[in-house]
């Protein structure tokens, strides 16, 4: 017999977008919302430089990149500009502020269910799975 059980350690967001900047955005905004992060008052920026094989590896390794920044500097990111963008490379800045404290524990962006697809009025898709 087999049993479907639910997972408590995982977190699923849908994401939709006109644009692949769009996306990128809106994904940075729901990753780092999921933390609960206590903003701080103090402006910080981070850079962001990466390459993969296709463009939602490079989601993928970009929200777990700025997750890690995030993490590892007690930032809040709530922004972000594009110095390049395209299917397989990411040059970018993450903007937000210092964070005092996070209310959840987010450990990694999966790359489960994670397909960038166009849904029937042509906005880009995906569904984001995270490890907490």
């Amino acid at each position: 017999m087999i049993e479907v059980l639910e997972h408590t350690a995982d977190v699923r967001l849908r994401v939709t977008a006109s644009t692949p900047a769009e996306l990128f955005a809106e994904a940075l905004r729901g990753t780092i919302g999921l933390l609960h992060p206590q903003k701080g008052r103090k402006r910080v920026e981070r850079e962001v430089a990466l390459d993969a094989a296709d463009t939602t590896i490079l989601l993928v390794d970009f929200l777990n990149d700025a997750l890690s920044q995030a993490l590892a500097y007690r930032e809040a990111y709530d922004d972000v500009t594009f110095a390049s963008l395209s299917e397989r490379h990411i040059t970018a800045r993450l903007l937000g502020c210092d964070a005092l404290a996070f209310g959840q524990d987010v450990k990694a962006v999966t790359y489960h269910e994670a397909e960038i697809r166009r849904d029937a009025e042509g906005r880009l898709t995906t569904v984001l799975v995270f490890d907490i």
